[in-house]
Order: C-alpha cells, then structure tokens, then sequence
C-alpha cells in the first residue's frame, strides 16, 4: 500500500516551504508529490523537465504533478505507470491550495475503490502562519476547517512571532486532539509529522488528550465519549460507521476510537473519520495499553450527546438477535 499525506493551510501559510524540506530529506526522496492547484508549485528552482506535459521531475528524483482537481485520475495513472516500471516512488504528498477543504480530498482517497485498493492515508498536516494565523482563522472559515481537519498542526514562521501562547490556545479549541508543532526556518523532521494519523501511540494520545478536562472547543461543538467494559460483536463497527456517514455526514469533525471486538478481544480494531470521510476499519496486533475497554470519541456539531450510544446499542441487541 502506498502511504499518502495530505499538506493543507490557508494561503501563504508556507505549504510549499514545508514540502522543499521535506523533499530534501533524504528518506522522503523519491515521493510522488501532487499539487491541487496550477501556479502553486513554488519548486521552480529544482525542477527538471520530463516528457510528459504534467508530469515534473524533481532534482531529487521526487515526482511532481500539477493538476486542477481530478485528483482520482492523477492517482490511478500514477499507480499504474509505477506497476508498469515507467515511475518508481514510495509514497504520496498532496498539497492542497490554500482556500482548500481537505475534506473531498479524504473522501476521494478513501471512497473510490480504484483508489483505495493501491492507497492509504497516512496523515493530514494543517500548516498555520505563527504571524497571522490567529487573524486568519478569524476571518476565514477556511483556515479554521483546515485546523479541524488536521491530524497535525504545524506552526509556520516562528522566528517572526515572538508569542504563539493566544493562537495555540486557539488551535486547542478547534482540536484539542492534534498535537501542534513548531517549524523552524520552514523545516522540522519529517517522520515527526508523517507518521500514521492511526497508529497505536497517536491514537492513544488523542484519546487520553480528548478525555481531560481542560480540552476545549469552539462554540457549538461538543465532545461525546462512549467507554464500553464488554466487547462488540465484529459485525457491529461497519453498520456503525455506516449510520455514522448516512445520519451526522457534516456534523461529524472528528472521530477516534479503539473497540474491543468479541471475536478477537486481543487484537483491537481502530475506527478514524473526518465527518462524512470514514475510513476503513483498522486492525492493530496489539492494545497500546492496558487498558482494555473500547473507548470512542466523536467530535460534532448537533450531534445529540445521547445519539451514537444509542445506536451502538440499538446495533448491538440486532446482532445478538
């Protein structure tokens, strides 16, 4: 499977800062790099030529593609000029433009099987300016969706701003479960952002983070946390998320959760989402903990707090009918 990561922020951000360092470490060289918008490139300096039209290659042996939003059809032609030989990379890097909703880029990832079956996604990094971002977001929704969103935010620019304390408290109420880290010069290492949105000790963080007091949102969003003692049937989670997808769709910002599963108690499935963008169902060979009840978090606008026990339930007495 080939890892994608998604880089997003509001214009000007330092997007296309983050990606030449990324690009120039050498465990990331020899990624494919997609850039959802013409003109936003930013890499002229280090660009070579090749003979397809939208196909560049990098200096560091990096490919990069430019496209204007069909990104289903960059990524399977990609995925078969590397089955083919014509193409080797490792992983994926999208930049997204900076009035972007990396929601439709999720849902395209996840939702298309001709995608899904060669992709899986990695990670969603929100870039935010340490200048000017506590403006933006105040000003542009786009720039505060692109936060929610994050797996990982990123500040930008910190040698430019003396003080972060008031836009990072910001962040926090957006989303308290992504952990915020800080560039220096534009750079940090890459692995520190990258790694899987979904693994054991990033989902342990995000529950345990999510399940403090002094976790805060923004008006109108409200966390609901389920803890279960007793195992679910293994039938239950894809009608769940199901449900979840058909009846919160945009409601939902967030979900995480580690469910114990009657079937196979010791090893636990992961369930992720960003609104109606639920991916699919993760199975980890061990628990991160020893703690060993299944605890699920949503994160949502008007979602009512009693709706998703509630149907985990109504599900559950189906399944043992």
């Amino acid at each position: 499977m080939i890892p994608v990561s998604v880089i997003t922020g509001f214009l000007g951000s330092g997007k296309t800062t983050l990606l030449r360092s990324v690009l120039r470490d050498s465990a990331y060289a020899g990624s494919a790099v997609i850039v959802n918008e013409w003109g936003d490139i930013g890499l002229d300096h280090e660009l070579l030529e090749t003979s397809e039209e939208n196909l560049l290659g990098l200096a560091n042996g990096c490919l990069c593609c430019a496209t204007r939003g069909d990104l289903a059809r960059t990524l399977i032609d990609l995925a078969a000029r590397r089955r083919s030989g014509a193409v080797t990379y490792h992983r994926v890097l999208i930049e997204t433009s900076g009035l972007a909703d990396p929601a439709p880029i999720l849902h395209t990832l996840l939702i298309d099987p001709s995608i899904a079956e060669d992709h899986r996604v990695e990670a969603v990094v929100t870039v935010v300016d340490a200048l000017l971002g506590a403006e933006t977001i105040a000003r542009h929704p786009e720039a505060a969706q692109q936060a929610m969103l994050a797996d990982r935010l990123l500040l930008s620019k910190t040698d430019l701003a003396p003080e972060t304390a008031t836009l990072e408290a910001k962040l926090a109420s957006l989303n308290p479960g992504a952990p915020i880290l800080r560039a220096v010069h534009g750079a940090i290492p890459p692995d520190m952002l990258f790694a899987s949105a979904a693994g054991p000790e990033t989902l342990q963080h995000w529950l345990e983070t999510i399940a403090t007091p002094s976790a805060r949102h923004s008006a109108g969003v409200e966390t609901i946390s389920i803890l279960r003692e007793e195992p679910l049937p293994a039938v239950v989670l894809p009608l769940f998320l199901e449900a979840l997808a058909e009846h919160a769709g945009e409601k939902l910002l967030r979900m995480k959760g580690i469910i114990r599963v009657a079937e196979a108690p010791e090893k636990p499935a992961v369930l992720h989402g960003v609104r109606h963008v639920l991916h699919p169902i993760q199975w980890l060979e061990d628990w991160p903990s020893a703690d060993r009840r299944s605890r699920l978090v949503l994160i949502g606008q008007g979602i009512p707090q009693w709706w998703p026990t509630r149907l985990l339930e109504a599900l559950e007495e189906e399944a043992r009918a």
